[in-house]
């Protein structure tokens, strides 16, 4: 029997959202092995002088438990 485990990790980027999420992926690739799946649960953008300046995810990650 097969046992996932899923973490809320938030993310962000200048570059853009699809950045962030692969930036959660790979930080959390460093300290996980077997991720399976991201889920985007929100995105969110800052804004500086009526300009987007930081792209925020907040995502889940799952990952399989190694016995």
């Amino acid at each position: 029997m097969a046992v996932v485990k899923t973490i809320e990790i938030i993310a962000q980027s200048e570059k853009g959202f699809e950045d962030a999420v692969r930036t959660a992926v790979s930080e959390v690739a460093k300290s996980v092995r077997n991720i399976v799946s991201v889920w985007i649960k929100e995105f969110e953008a800052k804004v500086e002088n009526n300009q987007v300046t930081v792209f925020r995810v907040t995502t889940k990650i799952s990952f399989m438990v190694e016995k």
